[in-house]
């Protein structure tokens, strides 16, 4: 049996990667396709602010694409140094998509990466324009490759175990791409990255009208930044009840966390807008509601009813107890592959095969077929997640797309008035609130991961057998490595991106520097500082 520590350390390890890595993907998704909408206009119009528009928030792109690669490439070597028994039991089937994604990001997106950043002399407009698109399109299939292999990990489609191999084979290419959950959450991940950089590029831009620099560039990207958001933001939010929807019939005691439902109950069912989940005494120990609230959104209906953790237990006790004949079918096979009766009973109780592992852990000597009533009951209650981080991750991420909605609301209300420049108060609430639809992203990121618990493969493979056995000693010092290596990315991107700022746009003439530069060049220079002033004014 693998130490628990080593398996807690390795999941500490890979959530403390992702999120690193996840910090760097939404703005990266979402600032191509503002790239490109900017490129757009210049190439339309010919104007040439939107050029410059492109190139400088190109240059804070290219910062943050660099990051987010070199944050990614260790994440899917953890799958063979830390989860080992979990890749060679799911690899032939979850390998396709990340090999997939590779190809994507290496050959296809970095390529055109390079051509959009040292392309602006050697191609035509038009040329530049659709490399910038491909860009775009890249960086988001590269994500989709991703999410397809999440989805599958969420609910496993399109794979069939193998008993013989001990292996997840591929059966239905096609289903493991359309997979329901992994399509709904490409879409809401994708979004939440249009929301991730129009946030970004409007609190930079407010950051220039308020010191009163780069005045035409900024107040051309806030506006499309503004316009961009609001738009997006509408979207996730929708598409995000579309999510929990999908969610919640692939995944009900997911959904039993995210709302801290301990008991099934008649409909309709209230909404908990705020509780106090208590995993030992399983409610809550108080908490504010909305009636019918929870029917109206997980069913539609109010007649309709969710349930709760109380029946999800009952459900998988009875599915441990089916699923333990498998698991005894299956190590009769590993000793006999020839075996015909141990086939014909896994075969009758494979379904349930994920179960019977999963009561593996409390059995005596780890064998199934001595597991007791109460190592049952054990394991059934694991098949619940940490509600309280479940629960609580959910609502800021929501409550904070909420109030993202809000802002780029006025964003467009005074955008449109032309009346940004003169609310310093909100141009200083975009400049302080650009982490966050960072920090909604990685919630929505907790509620995903730490809600499919206990699970690695949903209903499946457990956690606990995924995996590989190290020491806890190694996990220690490889914990402390990569989060004090990704520090230093982070402070390096922080570092980069505010020198870069600073700088702002390289042909942006004296307004750059704002008024008191443009004191002393119209004192040393007053013809040719009226000149620039009157090609502001243009």
């Amino acid at each position: 049996m693998i130490d628990n520590t080593v398996v807690e350390l390795s999941r500490w390890q890979f959530a403390a990667t992702a999120l690193y890595h996840f910090l760097f993907v939404p703005l990266t998704l979402g600032l191509t396709f503002l790239l490109a909408a900017m490129e757009t206009v210049y190439v339309t119009t010919g104007r040439d602010i939107y050029r410059r528009m492109a190139q400088f928030w190109g240059r804070l792109f290219l910062i943050n694409f660099a990051l987010g690669v070199a944050t990614g490439l260790t994440m899917e070597f953890q799958f063979g140094t830390n989860w080992s028994f979990y890749s060679s039991f799911v690899g032939d089937t979850f390998g396709a998509p990340l090999a997939i994604e590779g190809l994507m990001a290496f050959f296809m997106e970095s390529t055109f990466v390079g051509l959009m950043v040292f392309g602006w002399e050697r191609m035509s407009k038009a040329q530049h324009l659709i490399v910038t698109y491909l860009v775009a399109l890249g960086s988001n299939l590269s994500a989709v490759w991703i999410l397809v292999a999440n989805g599958f990990m969420q609910d496993p489609q399109g794979a069939r175990f193998n008993p013989l191999t001990m292996r997840m084979e591929l059966t239905n290419f096609s289903d493991l791409i359309f997979n329901a959950d992994a399509q709904s959450k490409f879409v809401h991940t994708s979004i939440a990255g249009y929301v991730t950089a129009a946030m970004f590029v409007g609190g930079i831009s407010a950051f220039y009208m308020l010191k009163n620099r780069h005045m035409e560039l900024a107040r051309r990207s806030f506006r499309m930044a503004a316009l961009f958001g609001v738009l997006a933001t509408a979207g996730v939010i929708t598409l995000g009840d579309a999510l929990g929807f999908i969610g919640g019939q692939a995944q009900p005691t997911k959904l039993a966390a995210m709302e801290a439902l301990w008991k099934t109950e008649p409909a309709p069912v209230a909404f908990n807008v705020v509780a106090a989940p208590s995993q030992s005494e399983r409610a809550n120990l108080w908490q504010i509601q909305v009636p019918a609230g929870l029917s109206l959104l997980v069913t539609h209906s109010l007649d309709g009813t969710v349930p709760g953790a109380d029946e999800l237990e009952r459900q998988a006790a009875g599915r441990i107890r089916n699923g333990i004949p498998a698991v005894v079918a299956l190590k009769r096979l590993a000793q006999d592959p020839s075996d015909a009766q141990a086939m014909a009973q896994f075969r009758a109780h494979e379904k349930d095969l994920g179960y019977g592992f999963l009561v593996q852990r409390y059995a005596p000597d780890q064998d199934a077929s001595k597991s007791t009533p109460e190592a049952i009951l054990e394991a059934a209650r694991d098949t619940i997640p940490q509600v309280a981080p479940v629960f609580w991750s959910f609502r800021i991420m929501v409550g904070l797309g909420l109030l993202m909605l809000g802002y780029f609301i006025l964003a467009v209300i005074y955008t449109l008035r032309n009346e940004v420049e003169r609310q310093r108060g909100f141009l200083r609430l975009a400049l302080w609130s650009i982490p966050v639809p960072f920090i909604a992203c990685e919630m929505g990121w907790l509620v995903a991961e730490v809600g499919r618990q206990p699970w690695t493969i949903y209903q499946i493979l457990p956690t606990w057998m995924s995996a590989s056995t190290h020491s806890v000693a190694y996990m220690v010092f490889s914990l402390t490595g990569f989060v004090v290596l990704y520090s230093i990315f982070i402070a390096i991107e922080m570092y980069l991106m505010v020198r870069a700022v600073r700088a702002g746009p390289e042909t942006d003439g004296p307004d750059a520097a704002g008024p008191q530069r443009r004191a002393t060049v119209a004192q040393a220079a007053p013809a040719s500082a009226g000149r620039l002033a009157s090609r502001w004014e243009v």
